[in-house]
């Protein structure tokens, strides 16, 4: 079993100075921690995996494709391989659990 606490993770992201931390890696999925805070540009391109985000805390925007929403502590976002996606609209420091399958590379 691999168990992770969330504060150790921010803590872990922030000392690294990266707004992303990658802290599982297996054969067909990774999972980070990504951090933007208010404010701040979402810098993403597309990806060549399928993402599912989780909202841990925090409240944006989040553009995908065509399709705009509005997420906070609980969202859950799927984006397909591909599909151009970032968040806006950072009104609270956002931080978000992200599943890639198969694995960033």
């Amino acid at each position: 079993m691999k168990a992770f606490r969330l504060d150790e993770l921010e803590a872990e992201r922030a000392a690294n100075d990266g707004a992303y931390l990658q802290f599982l890696r297996e054969r067909n999925m990774s999972v980070g921690l990504y951090a933007l805070n208010a404010g701040e540009s979402d810098p993403q391109q597309p990806h060549r995996q399928d993402e599912v985000y989780m909202v841990v805390s925090g409240r944006a925007s989040i553009t995908v494709g065509m399709e705009t929403t509005e997420v906070a502590r609980g969202s859950v976002v799927y984006v397909p391989a591909g599909v151009p996606h970032k968040f806006h609209h950072i009104s609270e420091d956002l931080r978000v659990l992200v599943v890639f399958s198969p694995p960033e590379r």
